[in-house]
Order: structure tokens, then C-alpha cells, then sequence
């Protein structure tokens, strides 16, 4: 899945579930569940999540919503094949080089 977010060093919980088309309800479920989501929170308790977070959110939703991992599952596997997580970084980086291809091709049409 191909994320679109601008570059900047905080993203609130409302441009996070635009990004990846889910409910915010669902990111602030993750972040209880998911020990490795840790956004700052201003003194109203606004969401700021990090590229780090954002990364680990491309993560999960992967190991949950296309994978088919139950949230236990998502947590072991992500707590055991640290390794193999950076395979997850290489296919974020092909998939953002196919989205380029046809932004590219798009324009040239």
C-alpha cells in the first residue's frame, strides 16, 4: 500500500487515516494494542505521530489488513521477525517507485 503524505515531522491522527483509509478510531485502537506506537501528545491530547509511527503503522496495517494476522498474531510477529521486517522497507520502496512510474506514465498520456 502506497502512503501519500506530505513531508513534515508531525502528522495528526487525521491526516494518518486519510492516508490509509481507515477510521481514526482505528489508529488510537492500534496504538493501545501495539507497544510500538508511541505518537506525542500535546497538552489537549492531540495525536502527532512521527515517520517512525507512520512506518510502524505501514506495518501493521499490512500484517492485519492485507496479510489477514489477527492482532495477537501482528504483535508475535512483529516482536520475532524484527529481521525480517526490513523485506516490509524494500516492498514500501518498490511500491513507491511504481507509484511514480505511473504518475509519470499518467502525464505522458
Amino acid at each position: 500500500m502506497h502512503i501519500d503524505l506530505p513531508e513534515k515531522l508531525y502528522y495528526s491522527i487525521g491526516e494518518v487515516s486519510r492516508a490509509f483509509d481507515v477510521n481514526p478510531s482505528l489508529i488510537r485502537y492500534w496504538e493501545k494494542e501495539f507497544d510500538v506506537l508511541k505518537p506525542k501528545k500535546n497538552a489537549k491530547g492531540n495525536r502527532k505521530f512521527t515517520k517512525d509511527d507512520i512506518k510502524n503503522l505501514q506495518t501493521i496495517y499490512r500484517l492485519v489488513k492485507e496479510q489477514g494476522f489477527t492482532l495477537e498474531g501482528a504483535r508475535e510477529y512483529m516482536r520475532t521477525h524484527k529481521n525480517q521486517l526490513d523485506k516490509f522497507d524494500i516492498i514500501q520502496k518498490l511500491e513507491n517507485v511504481k507509484a511514480e512510474l505511473l504518475k509519470i506514465k499518467k502525464q505522458m498520456d
